[in-house]
């Protein structure tokens, strides 16, 4: 089982829908400070039920949704999808993908 793919839209600083796809095997996220790094970690906590919000670096729950920037505005929606490769069925069900979403509404 693997991490298969991650997409993001309006949380944090992704506020344009972004996927990610990952392949089986190690995989590295590098980028210059600020450019969200630490925000696909904290997505993949939060997507994982994560109730706290300073375990995801905010003060409030609500600060997962996009706040705006001076390019554009607010969100209302934060919304994760994680999907799990389980074509090796390390879940004993029926499904060779696993996909678990979450959102958060302003």
């Amino acid at each position: 089982m693997y991490l298969k793919s991650l997409t993001l839209k309006g949380f944090k600083s992704f506020a344009d829908k972004t996927q990610m796809v990952f392949d089986p095997g190690l995989t590295v996220v590098v980028g210059p400070n600020g450019s969200g790094k630490s925000n696909v970690s904290d997505a993949i906590l939060w997507v994982l039920g994560e109730q706290s919000a300073k375990m995801l670096r905010g003060q409030a729950m609500e600060d997962v949704i996009f706040s705006g920037s001076s390019a554009r505005g607010a969100v209302g929606v934060a919304e994760v999808t994680l999907v799990l490769d389980n074509s090796d069925h390390t879940i004993p069900i029926d499904f060779s993908e696993i996909g678990i979403t979450r959102r958060m509404y302003r």
